[in-house]
């Protein structure tokens, strides 16, 4: 296999199974047409025609869009149409950066065909020897990709929270890394990738940062999502990533992206370098 293969696995999709769905004239999200038959088959705020799919117009202030949306959702969850919320709210928006037209539960996003976004942190540590990478393998008991290898500290991004305050939220409660260190975090660019899943369809933009640790820190998990953590050369985190899959899926993006930028991965030695490159920044379905 190859650093590529991810880039593949993370982008791999078929939008004609997927029709969108429009707040005013804007795209905001796209459907699965079989989840689009659900919502078709529920009473609720969505006018579906084999023209369009819109939530409706008299709905126009985001907070009475956010209960019409929810509304809708615990009744297929009340039919076993949906899980349960999660009680974590992302925004109903096409882009980041602009006012949310509404939110959705983290839980629904993907239903949704929802733009989703999260904050990923690398750790690093420059000794005399070369460079190490700090590694955090995800708790066996996490409802989500258990056991797999992840980056240092990451986690979703939710309404009411700026990227750095929730990087060093997360920060803190991952890896116990001080205040005095999480200043230090650097923001380091964003990965995009769109991905069909079991649940729909994922639009993901992940902002990712760089932490420079001292080589006497260690971290130490404090909300019990990480079963342990491992400090790497870098040479060796970059073959996990190359040679398997141990790596949460989309982690393995995040690295690349690291090896990139640390001058790991060149186009001298990198035959898929510029793929690699193109590969994490995908475009999104959602005009302007």
């Amino acid at each position: 296999m190859a650093y590529l293969d991810h880039v593949r696995r993370c982008n791999a999709h078929d939008l004609s199974r997927f029709r969108p769905w429009h707040i005013g004239e804007q795209v905001v999200g796209w459907f699965r047409l079989d989840f689009l038959e659900r919502l078709r088959a529920t009473p609720g705020p969505f006018e579906i025609s084999d023209q369009r799919i819109a939530l409706a117009d008299r709905l126009v202030d985001p907070a009475e869009r956010t209960e019409a949306i929810a509304n809708v959702c615990l009744a297929l969850v009340a039919d076993g149409l949906l899980e349960a919320p999660r009680g974590e709210m992302f925004p109903v928006a096409p882009r980041w950066g602009i006012e949310p037209f509404a939110e959705v539960d983290r839980k629904w996003v993907t239903h949704f065909g929802l733009p989703a976004y999260g904050v990923h942190m690398n750790g690093y540590v420059q000794a005399d020897d070369g460079l190490y990478v700090w590694i955090a393998r995800r708790a066996k008991g996490k409802m989500t990709y258990p056991g797999e290898l992840d980056n240092l500290v990451a986690g979703g991004q939710p309404t009411g929270l700026g990227l750095h305050q929730n990087m060093m939220k997360e920060a803190a409660e991952e890896a116990d890394i001080p205040p005095d260190l999480a200043v230090q975090i650097q923001p380091a660019g964003a990965i995009s990738y769109v991905m069909e899943h079991q649940d729909g369809i994922k639009f993901d933009t992940m902002f990712c940062f760089d932490l420079a640790l001292p080589p006497d820190f260690t971290p130490n998990n404090t909300d019990g999502e990480v079963d342990s953590f491992m400090l790497l050369p870098i040479a060796e985190a970059a073959a996990i990533v190359r040679d398997t899959y141990e790596f949460k899926f989309n982690c393995n993006l995040v690295m690349i992206d690291f090896l990139i930028r640390h001058g790991q991965l060149n186009p001298d030695d990198e035959p898929d370098y510029s793929a690699l490159c193109a590969g994490l920044q995908t475009a999104f379905p959602f005009g302007s």
